[in-house]
């Protein structure tokens, strides 16, 4: 696989399962002591990677939980934030400067504070009151999240099957090596198809829509510098869907939750319209060893894994480094 280091990928995986038991003891810990509100912080693609896990718990959940952007929370603050609140930061370098501020902010106010990256002498990881590290460079943090998440809300009562999920997830790294295996063809095609396509529409929904935020704005115009326009499957029809054209490349993120259907229609309407419709659908990937109910939450992750195949076959036909900036930690700001 072009560019793929899959021993690195599968010590980076496993380190972010073998997290479980911290994780597991910091949730009884928590919910023992008891807390109001949980905030998930983040800044660009950690922000848009928090938004699964609001979906999640504000399904299942009377929890208040929501994700925030953690430059606009220090400006802005939030009436909930406290003693009674606990706020979870991501960061793959742990030096995001924005992050970092929302911390000392969030710990200023008295909220509890948890890390997970991948360096433990980073900026973020010595400010939270406690980080989890993973493996330098572990990407992405859905697993992580899922954890607490799923811990919490069987602590909570809220969600039933939590011991049978973490245990699949043991499998879990060998499983995506397959996917990005069975993902390979096709986003080679996709790439060499799409290597003069200067602007892509992307639509997804649910627990997949942080995730079309991300792709769309840290991968395809941070890391491109490609024109894009996104939009959730369900506020499709109030807008957006004028932009399309015979010729518009839409790209359809389709995961396996309860909103399938919106996207199924956003898709529905696209294909009347345009020539040129790719849809990325996790229910083309067996997960074998991971139970069908389970398979929905799993759909960020198997994703990230599809589209970081074709990010690098996007990176060989423009001949464009993914690595390379204009402004973004180049200039002041």
């Amino acid at each position: 696989m072009l560019g793929f280091n899959e021993p690195e990928f599968l010590k980076q995986m496993a380190s972010a399962v073998a997290l479980r038991p911290q994780i597991e003891e910091l949730v009884d810990r928590l919910v023992g002591e008891g807390f109001d509100n949980l905030l998930l912080v983040g800044a660009g693609g950690t922000y848009a990677q928090m938004w699964p896990y609001e979906h999640l718990a504000r399904r299942d959940s009377t929890l208040a939980v929501r994700a925030a952007i953690a430059a606009e929370l220090v400006v802005s603050g939030d009436a909930s934030l406290g003693e009674r609140t606990v706020v979870i930061f991501t960061s793959v370098s742990g030096t995001t400067d924005d992050s970092i501020r929302a911390i000392e902010f969030c710990r200023s106010k008295g909220a509890y504070t948890i890390g997970f990256t991948g360096y433990p002498d980073s900026p973020i990881a010595q400010k939270v009151d406690v980080a989890l590290v993973s493996e330098p460079k572990t990407w992405p943090f859905d697993t992580q999240l899922l954890l607490f998440m799923g811990r919490l809300l069987s602590r909570r009562g809220e969600w039933d099957g939590y011991e049978e999920f973490a245990a699949e997830l043991t499998d879990l790294p060998r499983i995506l090596v397959e996917v990005a295996g069975q993902a390979e063809p096709v986003a080679a095609a996709f790439a060499e198809a799409h290597r003069d396509t200067d602007y892509h529409f992307l639509i997804g929904g649910g627990n997949l829509w942080g995730f079309t935020y991300l792709y769309s704005m840290c991968i395809l115009e941070e890391m491109q510098w490609l024109r894009t326009t996104r939009v959730h499957s369900a506020e499709f029809f109030h807008g957006s869907l004028e932009l399309l054209q015979e010729d518009t490349s839409v790209i359809i993120f389709q995961g396996e939750d309860e909103t399938r259907p919106l996207t199924d229609r956003a898709e529905s309407f696209a294909r009347r319209v345009s020539k040129d419709v790719t849809v990325f659908d996790t229910r083309d990937y067996p997960l074998e060893g991971i139970s069908p109910r389970f398979r929905g939450l799993l759909a960020p992750l198997v994703l990230d894994v599809v589209m970081s195949r074709v990010s690098k076959h996007l990176e060989r036909v423009r001949d464009h480094s993914l690595d390379l900036r204009r402004y973004y930690r180049v200039m002041d700001y």
